[in-house]
């Protein structure tokens, strides 16, 4: 599974380590569901500019699953490292809820009749 972490230019040259801050967050986040996860991209700014009442420090996560559509999250807050913490929560349970309803849809399905079994039913008709 491969992490992709992804800052504006407002980010790059102001935090060390981060990129293995993110990392850490974001496979403690997905450790459970990683068999599913194909990628995660990790997109950081800071939003100053905009006069924000949820802190200006942005974090988008979206973690493409296999079998199901991209699971995206946000978050802002007022520091970095606040704002990757709160998206990585909400991309656990996010992924919890996707993968939740993946499994449903599966056990609702009707298995899959086997090829000697349908042709046994066909001959003895």
């Amino acid at each position: 599974m491969q992490i992709n972490v992804n800052t504006d230019n407002t980010i790059k040259s102001k935090h060390q380590g981060l990129n293995e801050y993110v990392r850490s967050v974001v496979e403690a986040s997905i450790e459970r569901f990683g068999e599913h996860i194909r990628r995660v991209d990790v997109h950081l700014s800071n939003e100053n500019r905009e006069k924000r009442v949820d802190g200006g420090n942005y974090c988008m996560m979206e973690a493409l699953v296999t079998g199901y559509e991209p699971v995206v999250v946000h978050d802002h807050a007022a520091d970095l490292h606040q704002a990757i913490d709160n998206a990585g929560g909400k991309l656990k349970r996010a992924l919890d809820s996707a993968l939740g309803r993946l499994n449903d849809k599966k056990m609702h399905e009707p298995p899959p009749v086997e090829a000697e079994s349908y042709k046994n039913l066909t001959s003895s008709s």
